[in-house]
């Protein structure tokens, strides 16, 4: 295997947000630095200023276009239209510049407003496209709409899409079901997110908390979950759920007060810094989303020897959990089940115990020695493929 010391360029909105793309980016990044002696930058376009939420490599250099396409939110129709053409001009103009100036051996995009242009940046890397979440919610659009219009539309755009992942040199998902997606690509290879800390320790599994970690938006299913542990709560009530996100949590208080819900035993906090800490203080974790990409902090929690339990939804759970001996995967969105499945791990401690060591054992893959060589072998494929 080749011990070529690459130019990597990162193409990401932000890394200041506790999102789990600036998690991944920022670990993989800092890894590449550090491990493989690369010379890694990382490009964003938003939070100048700001420092990086998750730990960040010294050897990793960012650069801010502080194109602050953020502003956009909440503005009209008609002035959003207008002001995203002029920083889309001026980000492509900036990006070119940086690209030229760097020149890079590999260039990788995880998918946003850079992928409209970035395969004709003549900065002479290889462009690789990394995403995060399934084909079917990529930018949400529906396009079974009865709209006609919208669903014209979405048809466009994914078609405009596609063109563009064809030009790649290669395409990365994170599960192999996410790769059979993509019927109409040939370079599209499976590479999983990776562990943001080492396996080595366990949950004792003796504290009564459930955790569940995530953002509070309605594809995460925060409501979901509140709704379960409404119907049990009075049944242990020695136990706890905490909650852990960033985003608005307002409506989610006020259905907690609707639901009757027990506000010394129900707790919904802002994001974490120390995921692996607050995984090692409970003992059930919960994963109540819509839909997920993959679903990193699934594999977090079972690397700390818990025992998991998430809605079999599109792509991501059912890829890592195998339903009965690392948790269980619940019909989406049967929330008795949910409660039910809750309820029989919260009075089975031997289940809790099984369970959590089957997905102990079941993490090793996603370590990030393991997933840091296939990105190393992936490096040294494209070059051996076009040449040096």
């Amino acid at each position: 295997m080749s011990n070529h010391r690459y130019k990597i360029v990162y193409c990401t909105p932000a890394l200041y947000s506790a999102g789990g793309i600036e998690r991944v980016i920022s670990l993989k990044s800092s890894y590449f630095a550090d491990v493989f002696g690369y010379d890694v930058t990382v490009i964003v376009t938003e939070g100048k200023g700001k420092r990086p939420f998750f730990p960040l490599s010294g050897k990793v250099k960012v650069v801010n276009l502080d194109l602050n396409f953020e502003e956009l939110w909440g503005t009209s129709f008609i002035k959003r239209s207008f002001l995203y053409l002029f920083k889309q001009r001026k980000f492509r103009r900036l990006l070119s510049a940086e690209l030229m100036r760097i020149h890079p051996d590999f260039t990788i995009s995880v998918l946003r407003r850079e992928i409209n242009f970035i395969n004709s940046i003549k900065d002479g890397s290889r462009k690789i496209g990394e995403l995060h979440v399934n084909r079917a919610n990529y930018r949400n659009f529906d396009v079974k709409s009865k709209n006609f219009f919208l669903s014209l539309f979405s048809k466009l755009w994914m078609y405009r899409l596609i063109t563009h992942l064809k030009q790649l040199d290669k395409f990365v998902v994170l599960t192999d079901i996410a790769k059979s997606n993509w019927p109409e690509l040939d370079g599209v290879i499976v590479i999983p997110d990776p562990l943001s800390f080492p396996i080595d320790e366990k949950s004792t599994l003796t504290a009564k908390r459930i955790i569940s970690i995530g953002r509070y938006a309605y594809e995460k299913g925060y409501d979901l979950l509140l709704r379960a542990w409404a119907r049990i709560e009075r049944e242990c009530p020695d136990w706890t759920l905490d909650i852990y996100g960033m985003g608005e949590r307002g409506s989610y208080e006020s259905l907690k007060q609707q639901l009757g819900i027990d506000e010394r035993r129900c707790f919904l906090h802002g994001p974490l810094k120390d995921v692996k800490a607050a995984l090692l203080s409970s003992s059930i974790f919960v994963l109540p989303s819509r839909f997920e990409g993959f679903g990193l902090v699934l594999i977090e929690a079972m690397a700390c020897g818990l025992p998991v339990i998430t809605f079999d939804c599109d792509n991501g759970p059912r890829s890592i959990l195998r339903d009965g001996v690392d948790g269980f995967l619940i019909d989406p969105f049967h929330i008795d089940m949910l409660s039910e499945k809750l309820l029989s791990l919260m009075e089975n401690s031997d289940k809790r115990k099984l369970m959590g060591l089957n997905a102990y054992r079941g993490s090793t893959k996603y370590d990030i020695v393991q997933v840091g060589l296939q990105w190393k072998r992936l490096f040294d494929t494209l070059v051996s493929e076009n040449g040096v």
